[in-house]
């Protein structure tokens, strides 16, 4: 197992891209996330066409976990992520910025 942290400044998937590319690793499970962010976007579907996405990009810091995958070298990320009044949001990770704390990936991998 491998452990890739993302400090303040840095963009979640970018960082561990090239953290994974680094150490050549093209299949993995990611099998935890956690953190916290300050802005980042996400996507969920639409209920009437699985095959489309809503995207939505928020201002806002919350506490992060998650899970996913690496196939083919491309990092793809599940999170919840918790706000200030307790309630989440989950989905599909496009992009998370940290610039209060940090995040750190557990990585198996595969090959």
């Amino acid at each position: 197992m491998i452990k890739i942290r993302v400090e303040p400044g840095e963009e979640v998937l970018k960082v561990l891209t090239s953290g994974i590319q680094a150490r050549g690793i093209n299949e993995a499970a990611i099998v935890a996330l956690i953190g916290a962010v300050d802005e980042f976007c996400i996507s969920n579907m639409p209920k009437d066409n699985a095959l489309k996405d809503i995207i939505t990009e928020y201002s806002q810091p919350a506490e992060l976990s998650g899970t996913g995958a690496i196939s083919g070298g491309k990092v793809h990320l599940h999170v919840v992520l918790g706000q200030e009044d307790h309630s989440t949001l989950s989905g599909h990770l496009h992009w998370a910025k940290v610039n209060s704390w940090f995040v750190e990936a557990f990585i198996v991998p595969l090959e």
